[in-house]
């Protein structure tokens, strides 16, 4: 039982919560926000063929496709570079495992594998937030 003791020590030491939630928070950043910058051309103009794309097959039952759009890229761009700072981490992850849940019940339903696998990235973020590397932490000490 000592030896599961040590070994465990050990491998929180290596490779403590920080970095744990660090990677998962560049891992799952990298994913939206290179799919926004597929839905850009420049710094932020939307292309054409992201309007047709939500006309077309991203089409949603609620809100019109224009909307969608811009809202859908925006959030990419936004929300991964907050999570990359760790700053409204939680928030961020909550909003991106909302667009998860859109895309997998409205888009596509049968890439639940992959939207698992976003989903396993983004709830520890929620749970436990950016961890102490990150700005949160900071924002916290200083209050």
């Amino acid at each position: 039982m000592n030896t599961v003791a040590t070994t465990t020590s050990r491998w929180n030491r290596a490779l403590p919560e920080a970095a744990l939630l660090l990677i998962g928070r560049l891992a799952i950043a990298a994913v939206f926000f290179q799919s926004g910058r597929t839905k850009v051309e420049g710094f932020l103009t939307i292309k054409q063929s992201t309007y047709d794309l939500f006309v077309a097959e991203y089409a949603l039952p609620v809100i019109p496709p224009d909307w969608a759009a811009r809202l859908a890229t925006g959030a990419e761009h936004l929300f991964p570079v907050l999570l990359v700072a760790g700053l409204f981490t939680r928030w961020s992850a909550l909003a991106l495992l909302g667009m998860t849940a859109v895309i997998e019940i409205f888009v596509y339903p049968l890439a639940w594998p992959t939207h698992l696998t976003w989903a396993a990235l983004l709830l520890p973020l929620i749970v436990y937030g950016g961890g102490d590397w990150s700005l949160d932490r900071l924002r916290r000490r200083q209050r």
